[in-house]
């Protein structure tokens, strides 16, 4: 079974990775491009099992190491 878990940052807090990118890409020409926010994308390869209780264990690996709570969101997709 296949966990996807995409963190990204909350509304509100300030991603400077994200403004970088904005301006390297505005210098490539592409000016119209804004508001880039990064995140992380992350796989995890689970045995297979019921799906709402692989969706807890993975939520709980977010709530204690994948993602910063405090400023970042997650969500998981299970398939």
């Amino acid at each position: 079974m296949l966990a996807r878990v995409y963190v990204t940052l909350k509304p509100g807090v300030l991603d400077p990775a994200g403004k970088a990118v904005e301006g390297s890409l505005h210098a490539l020409g592409f000016g119209q491009v804004s508001g880039v926010r990064l995140g992380k994308y992350i796989e995890l390869q689970l045995p297979d099992g019921s799906g709402p209780e692989a969706r807890a264990q993975v939520e709980e690996m977010c709530r204690k190491l994948l993602a910063n709570t405090v400023v970042e969101n997650f969500r998981v997709e299970i398939g």
